[in-house]
């Protein structure tokens, strides 16, 4: 039987309180004072739907063996490219084999649980052993506008199988509406969406229910039976009277997340599933609806495989690892909804050279270095002479992966006088856990928060941007994380 094998999370470290928003723009809407509770994760500036669903799915394959997936599915409707596969990018970020299968599910809210649905199906027919789905969305509201208060920015990850299995897939239903809530077109930064009554009373009041209810005659089933009800809904009131429409316990209902995260899009059903999976116990049934252009509706039901999971960051560790970004501003230049200069150093051309990534990708995207095959010593970038004084081989290496390895910063500097959205540009060296240097940038951190010998691991993250040819660059960079007693 098809069903999810692991899960993981990723929730930007930085947090916008909402109060926040309404000081800097309640005066353009003030009737958002109604939506100024709790706070809301943000990217970072070097952050986007990639990078987060990059981090998610490394989250997920903790302790898996990466050769062994056949698949990998990117949801998002933020994607940095429409002509470049953007699912490409992640599986050699993941140093994923060659011949993958890879797919970008875009258009719809519901895509990630599209996604998921459309994984379990290419399992189940025995055409993939493992498929990894990865689902996650940075999306934009007008400064000023209710949307700005509600998004918020995450990602979530599945790996889908047949063996070991931790919550077996047991059917689904779904529907495909033609109902435009929300709309962006293909040169449009910011959501737009129609009247909030009607998305409400002919949207979530009418789609949901439907998907329930033929999920429930589908699988001949009533709700009583479901441990956890997870579903999609942006109005907190509307999910109350869905509760009493339904006659829901409210026991049930997992927690959206709202006033800790926001509604992150494409990535908010799975992100709220993931958070079910964390506390789920062998034998409970979990419900899972996700809501734009239609419904998706999923069954499955937990095994006693989910006490051997190996525990990630998920939800709950990267709720945790949280700092405030006190700054409106900030969140805004970060966002690219204010300009700034950054100086003459931020004028320079960013030409990617299409040829030399090619050429490059393993190292560039993977961070995949060389490992001599005489004396085992590592170094990044590959080289094809071994680093090491005693030894000397030439053209005995080996690739050596380091994206999965720890490290310790050897030196550090922050730079005022660099490009920055967020002076001072702070980079150094780093010591690999094994061996191997390597030169980077830190992120997540500030420069007090920097030590030579501190522990560091890595995170893709966006490297530049081409604006003369919107060109997202992608590389590694270091973030410290506390040492663990």
């Amino acid at each position: 039987m098809p069903g999810i094998v692991s899960f993981g999370a990723y929730v930007p470290r930085y947090r916008l309180k909402r109060m926040t928003i309404f000081q800097a723009m309640g005066w353009i809407n003030p009737t958002t004072i109604m939506l100024a509770q709790g706070e809301k994760a943000v990217a970072n500036s070097d952050e986007d739907s990639l990078t987060m669903a990059t981090a998610a799915c490394i989250d997920c394959l903790d302790g898996f063996d990466r050769t062994m997936i056949d698949g990998l599915f990117f949801a998002s409707t933020t994607m940095p490219y429409l002509e470049r596969q953007n699912a490409g990018i992640i599986a050699g970020a993941l140093n994923l084999r060659d011949d993958v299968r890879s797919a970008d599910f875009s258009g719809a809210l519901k895509s990630g649980t599209s996604a998921l649905l459309s994984a379990l199906e290419g399992v189940g027919s025995k055409n993939a052993n493992q498929i990894l789905v990865g689902a996650a969305d940075c999306r934009l509201g007008k400064m000023g506008s209710p949307q700005e208060m509600i998004f918020g920015d995450g990602g979530a990850a599945f790996l889908v199988g047949n063996q070991e299995v931790i919550a077996e897939f047991k059917g689904s239903y779904s529907l495909t509406c033609d109902f435009v809530d929300h709309y962006r077109g293909s040169k449009t930064i910011f959501d737009r969406q129609w009247e909030d009554r009607w998305i409400r009373d002919l949207g979530f009041d009418e789609f949901i229910p439907k998907a329930i209810n033929g999920l429930l005659k589908q699988c001949n089933l009533k709700l009583i039976d479901f441990s956890r009800v997870i579903f999609q809904c942006s109005y907190d009131s509307e999910r109350k009277n869905l509760v009493k429409r339904l006659k829901l316990d409210p026991e049930k209902i997992q927690d959206p997340m709202h006033g800790s995260i926001g509604e992150t899009g494409t990535a908010h059903s799975p992100l709220m599933l993931v958070r079910a999976l964390e506390e789920a116990k062998p034998g409970d049934k979990l419900l899972v609806v996700s809501f734009g252009s239609g419904c998706d509706a999923l069954y499955f039901e937990v095994t006693d495989q989910i006490s051997k999971k190996k525990k990630g960051m998920g939800v709950q560790g990267y709720l945790a690892n949280r700092a405030d970004l006190p700054s409106y501003p900030k969140y805004a230049v970060f966002r690219g909804m204010l300009p700034v200069d950054i100086g003459l150093r931020g004028e320079a051309d960013f030409l990617t050279r299409w040829s030399l990534i090619w050429r490059k990708r393993k190292a560039v995207l993977g961070l995949v270095g060389s490992r001599c095959k005489k004396c085992g010593a590592p170094q990044y970038p590959p080289q094809r002479v071994c680093a090491n004084p005693a030894c000397g081989a030439v053209d005995e290496t080996e690739d050596y992966p380091f994206a999965g390895k720890k490290g310790r910063i050897l030196s550090y500097t922050g730079d005022m006088l660099a490009a920055s959205y967020d002076p001072p540009e702070l980079y150094g060296y780093v010591e690999f856990d094994g061996g191997g240097r390597f030169m980077c940038n830190f992120t997540d951190c500030t420069l007090e928060d920097l030590k030579v010998g501190a522990p560091v691991s890595f995170s893709f993250r966006k490297k530049y941007y081409d604006e003369k040819r919107d060109i997202q660059g992608y590389f590694w960079k270091a973030v410290p994380r506390k040492e663990v007693a």
